[in-house]
Order: structure tokens, then sequence, then C-alpha cells
């Protein structure tokens, strides 16, 4: 059973720092490009970053590149979107995602909420 759960979310001043988390289990995850999404109010989920198995290629949205980091450890299965220089328009909620056999698998989202 794919099970995706993110954390790290909660509320930041801008410009301030959050590091999000996504435990990852049921799937191989060492051979599976892991992703980053959001999801703003009243809008449809884009996708923020992208990591390949390896590590080696990873893709940013064009909002948040140069601000945000996506990386993984295979080892503890888990993959992490540190984000830096955050913004009032990164407030969103932001959802861990594997695309396995055409099929998509989501955790539950971490609320970020950028506000002075």
């Amino acid at each position: 059973q794919v099970q995706l759960v993110e954390s790290g979310g909660g509320l930041v001043q801008p410009g301030g720092s959050l590091r999000l988390s996504c435990a990852a289990s049921g799937f191989a995850f060492s051979t599976s490009t892991m992703r980053w999404y959001r999801q703003h109010p009243g809008e449809e989920r884009e996708l923020v970053a992208r990591i390949t198995r390896t590590g080696i290629v990873a893709n940013y949205a064009d909002s948040v590149r140069g601000r945000f980091a996506i990386s993984r450890d295979n080892a503890q299965n888990t993959v992490y979107l540190q984000m830096n220089s955050l913004k009032p328009e990164d407030t969103a909620v932001y959802y861990c995602n594997v695309q396995l056999s055409l099929n998509n698998y989501w955790g539950p989202g971490t609320q970020v909420t950028v506000s002075s």
C-alpha cells in the first residue's frame, strides 16, 4: 500500500524558510521519481519541483527556481523541499506525489502560510 506523509508546514514570515519532508512507504522509493506540488485556494495543483531516482536531475517551476531546493534520502525513503526567501504567494497546501504505472499517489498535504 503506497503511503506518502508530508510534514514541516506552518506559518512563516515573508523572507523566512521552511523545510518540508515526505515520508514514503509501500513502493520502491529508490527507483521512483518524486514530485512536490502545491495548490492555492480555488486553483488546480501545480508542479513545484521534481527529482529523479538518483537525485541528479531536479526541475523547478519558474516561480520557485533559485529559492526552493528538492532533495531525497533513499536510505530514509524521504524527499525534502527546502523553501527559502518565502513570499506570500507561496501560501498553499503542499503535496508529495509519486506516479506508479500511470497512477498518481498523493499525501494528505501540509499547509504553508507566508504572512506577517
